[in-house]
């Protein structure tokens, strides 16, 4: 693959006329509670980014939370009852997520506003400034929802957890950290969550590159994903010119119970290296 070509429908460092290299995008999608940020962060240790000052890392994750819309009065008051639909994709700023996207991929840095979960609204004084990476996490339930959006992409992972799990874990985090009573998290959970997950995001991971059943709890395909960024990182060092990391198009590989399970397709060996992919099969 030459200076600029495509990887799933994006361009890829160089690409930009200006000179500006294009930071490797990856979505990470699943289900509420699913373990999408511990994914992530789990990714960030192991490069050693997490400690990092944020000026410096080359590796960023951005909640796609961060891009809900404003609710009208109405819409607020719904939500204080535990009756709005944050699981749909009409609660999120569609717009205002790609442009965002499409300004870091441009080698732009951006403000993003924090949002809050108790108030269900975004804090526009609390921001938090995204410098240019080399890397992009960008981890939501629907991230791979919405077309144009998901065609910015250059990997995409779908983290692929049962449903008694999530709700095991949804639960208290709603209790504790977000100020929900038990009534209102189960409510919501099989009014909107539920019906949610199986409508809008369960159907998105047919169009992952990687499934990832278990989360974190899934070294195997941690230590894939995370030998394939660090090559990337070590190549994006050496040389300027682009590394040759996958044709477009890349097919799915499903990392269940530590085996490596092809899709129907083959997997590039430029996109995952053939010494891992050799070791994973040995799994089966």
């Amino acid at each position: 693959m030459g200076d600029g070509e495509c990887l799933n429908g994006a361009r890829l460092n160089g690409g930009a006329a200006d000179g500006v290299k294009t930071p490797f995008l990856i979505g990470v999608a699943g289900g509420t509670a699913s373990g999408k940020s511990t994914v992530c962060k789990r990714i960030m240790e192991q490069l050693g980014q997490a400690d990092m000052d944020h000026t410096q890392r080359q590796v960023v994750t951005i909640s796609q939370d961060s891009f809900y819309r404003e609710l009208s009065d109405s819409e607020k008051a719904r939500a204080e009852r535990g009756l709005f639909n944050f699981d749909h994709p009409s609660a999120f700023n569609e717009d205002l997520m790609l442009q965002t996207l499409q300004d870091i991929l441009h080698g732009k840095k951006v403000e993003i506003s924090e949002y809050d979960y108790r108030r269900n609204a975004v804090c526009p004084e609390k921001k938090i400034t995204i410098y240019p990476a080399d890397v992009v996490l960008f981890e939501g339930i629907l991230v791979f929802y919405f077309p144009a959006i998901r065609d910015l992409f250059h990997m995409k992972l779908f983290v692929d957890t049962d449903s008694d799990t999530r709700l095991a874990r949804r639960v208290p985090r709603d209790i504790n950290e977000r100020g929900r009573d038990l009534d209102q998290v189960l409510n919501a959970y099989m009014n909107f969550v539920k019906p949610a997950f199986e409508e809008f995001c369960s159907p998105t991971k047919k169009f992952a590159d990687v499934v990832i059943p278990r989360g974190a709890d899934n070294t195997v395909a941690i230590d894939l994903i995370v030998q394939h960024i660090r090559e990337f990182l070590n190549n994006r060092t050496r040389s300027d010119h682009s590394p040759h990391l996958a044709t477009c198009g890349t097919s799915a590989l499903n990392l269940a119970n530590g085996r490596a399970q092809a899709s129907t397709h083959s997997i590039s060996p430029s996109m995952i290296s053939s010494q891992l992919y050799a070791v994973l099969y040995e799994y089966s």
